[in-house]
């Protein structure tokens, strides 16, 4: 656990299974502050999730918040306050800073929202690359509401939900609740809170089942995909799959899947 000065901290759990790689946690554990995010423990969530990237058996990581409250209540109101025209930039930047390390994480990120996911804590879950959140969960881009735009990675919203419903969250800057944000498209799953855990288990599951760089190379050209027109992103995708034939696992796991068919015929 990697704590901040101002109390908050960071917990990184790993999950080692096997043959088939790790699986890391990490969990902002500040629930008496709804897991809300200073300058200390954003620090901390970028320093944990990069020792994660160092891993070459990392297959996963999961983002959460600690309890059942808030997954991340947004950025702290104390800090907020005490901002300057120069410590507000150098501030959201290291937000940015925060979304940006899992975007480039090589690998993909899953969004256990449990509760409250307001403001800077919604540009994170945005910047996952899969969302589960549980019923009782909270979404909102409150920034409007204390006088500030929504920034950064709130510009990664309209491709998950469209303008309009962009608009609708930061102009008003009112929440919706976690129907809602699933009929929206801003999550894929939503489950009772008892049935989070093994809502994530079952895509983490799925992903270390995967060829590891499969996953790797898939996590890469959605990046590409991102930014290129379908014509570019189509050729992007040929060239991807002479890379994944630079090594024996194409070869390997279509063998290991014909064998599994011809068993079952038998």
């Amino acid at each position: 656990m990697t704590q901040s000065q101002d109390g908050g901290a960071v917990i990184l759990r790993v999950d080692r299974r096997g043959a088939h790689g790790h699986v890391v946690t990490v969990s902002i554990n500040n629930p008496a502050r709804l897991n809300s995010l200073s300058s200390g423990v954003i620090a901390a969530f970028i320093e944990a999730v990069r020792e994660a990237a160092t891993d070459p058996d990392l297959r996963c990581l999961i983002v959460t918040g600690e309890g059942e409250r808030s997954f991340i209540g947004g950025a702290n109101l104390l800090e907020l306050e005490a901002l300057n025209p120069e410590t507000a930039r150098a501030f959201l930047t290291q937000i940015h800073t925060m979304c940006r390390v899992l975007r480039d994480l090589p690998v993909p990120v899953i969004a256990r929202v449990n509760g409250f996911c307001l403001g800077a804590g919604l540009e994170v879950m945005a910047a996952c690359d899969m969302h589960v959140a549980s019923d009782n969960a909270v979404f909102g881009m409150p920034e409007v509401k204390i006088g500030l735009p929504s920034v950064v990675e709130a510009a990664l919203l309209p491709q998950l939900i469209g303008w309009g419903r962009t608009k609708v969250l930061l102009y008003t800057g009112d929440n919706i609740n976690a129907a809602t944000a699933l009929d929206w498209g801003l999550v894929e799953r939503v489950v009772p809170l008892a049935k989070l855990d093994s809502a994530v288990e079952e895509w983490v599951a799925a992903i270390v089942e995967s060829g590891p760089r499969a996953i790797r190379l898939q996590k890469e050209l959605i990046r590409e995909w991102e930014a290129m027109p379908i014509s570019d992103a189509i050729q992007a995708g040929i060239r991807m799959m002479g890379r994944a034939y630079e090594t024996d696992e194409p070869h390997r796991m279509v063998g290991a899947a014909r064998a599994r068919l011809r068993d079952r015929k038998k």
